[in-house]
């Protein structure tokens, strides 16, 4: 069954059982567990950590880290890590540095939140303020017990292939094994704190889209193609260098779009990743994998302002980034539709066009994926699950809902 036929036959159980309130928020449990294979083939034995960025949903974190293939979890904020820290969930590694007080304050406290929690550094005015909060609570570094603030340095992998020219994200200062062991010894020397490990994501391979047939996309996948020896050397070189300061417990990298490249590097010990779960719209665009579309965001058509006009309630979920026709969501059912150029997917109404859409009436449903994997999560309190075989739509089944974290009554960015 392909993709739209799935979300049509969705849609169809969604009616038989009687479920009608939209927008509503769908997963489809047999895609995301076959996402999850399809991640654990591709690591080929490499452990990957779950990126919580891109669920959101506590259910859904469980269900993958169920599988043998995927081990601890990556958090995006130290109150979101503390939260699952009181949920029971361990081996959480924060994927960007924090300097929320109250949260530093909270994990010097809890002996189970330091066990559990390692927090990302990259310079020193960061740990500084990690310790200034140590030695507020005075409980770390010389109690009976050692307890420590555990904490990793992030390494920046962009590629600067010529002076002034950089691919990848603004992340960490640290570049070289000189500076990475300078920070490392830094941290060494302070009593509250314990290095445990380390991460060097590149994010302009594991998050640059590279199938498209353009220049662009040869230009691409060109990039790609000479930055991977030159992360592949420099993370060894660093970790080796590391390595003579501290006993690494990991050595974090990658995402969903470099899993292959990433985990053949044997100082990496584990890949990162979470969208390749979801299967949003963006990663319709990668050259070397397809993940199954898993989340499905269905809204209602309540005007018909003009013949082949439909226009829906909501459906602008517009996704983080660089703002282009990419963050836009994908209308992924019916087939034929697109977005009015004057108006694109707006916060209360979208309009969409074609020759589908004068087959739509009041009522009707239209199915969105959002372009980018967690951030759906923030719109609604709850996803509703869905599974099947597929074959027919009477063998695909409501099985549950599970509340997102904004459910749950959080809110962390």
């Amino acid at each position: 069954m392909g993709a739209e036929s799935r979300v049509a036959a969705i849609e169809e159980t969604l009616e038989r059982q009687g479920c009608a309130d939209r927008p509503i928020a769908v997963l489809d449990l047999d895609a995301f567990d076959a996402n999850l294979e399809d991640l654990a083939r591709r690591a080929a034995g490499t452990p990957i950590r779950v990126a919580s960025k891109s669920l959101r949903v506590r259910e859904l974190l469980h269900r993958a880290l169920a599988h043998p293939g995927f081990r601890g979890i990556l958090a995006y904020t130290l109150p979101e890590a503390l939260w699952l820290a009181e949920h029971g969930f361990e081996d959480i590694v924060l994927a960007y540095p924090s300097a929320e007080r109250s949260a530093l304050h909270r994990l010097a406290g809890d002996p189970r939140a330091l066990e559990a929690i390692t927090l990302m550094v990259d310079e020193t005015a960061q740990f500084d303020l990690i310790q200034e909060v140590a030695d507020e609570t005075g409980e770390l570094g010389s109690a009976p017990d050692g307890r420590r603030i555990r904490v990793a340095i992030e390494l920046d992998v962009s590629y600067e292939p010529v002076p002034g020219v950089r691919f990848g994200a603004y992340r960490s200062p640290v570049r070289t094994p000189g500076q990475a062991v300078a920070l490392a010894q830094e941290i060494a020397a302070r009593p509250s704190l314990r290095l445990v490990g380390l991460m060097a994501y590149e994010g302009h391979i594991a998050g640059v889209t590279d199938a498209a047939a353009t220049p662009y996309g040869a230009a691409v996948r060109a990039m790609k193609t000479l930055s991977r020896p030159e992360i592949a050397e420099r993370r060894a070189e660093v970790v080796s260098a590391v390595r003579e300061v501290a006993e690494l417990e990991f050595v974090n990298g990658g995402g969903t779009g470099s899993i292959e490249s990433t985990g053949a590097e044997a100082a990496v010990t584990e890949i990162a990743a979470g969208s390749g779960m979801i299967g949003p719209g963006l990663f319709d665009q990668y050259q070397d994998f397809q993940p199954h579309p898993a989340l499905h965001l269905g809204f209602s058509v309540v005007r018909r302002p003009a013949p082949s006009v439909a226009t829906l309630l909501g459906g602008g979920w517009i996704a983080s980034g660089v703002p282009g026709q990419d963050r836009l969501p994908t209308i992924a059912h019916p087939s034929g539709l697109a977005y009015a150029p004057q108006e694109a997917a707006g916060e209360v109404q979208t309009p969409v066009i074609g020759a589908a859409a004068e087959n739509l009436r009041v009522g009707d449903t239209v199915w969105l994926r959002h372009a980018k994997a967690g951030e759906p999560a923030e719109h609604v309190l709850s996803y509703l699950l869905v599974a099947g075989s597929g074959q027919g739509t009477d063998q695909i089944e409501v099985v549950g809902s599970a509340p997102t974290y904004r459910g749950e009554g959080t809110l962390f960015l």
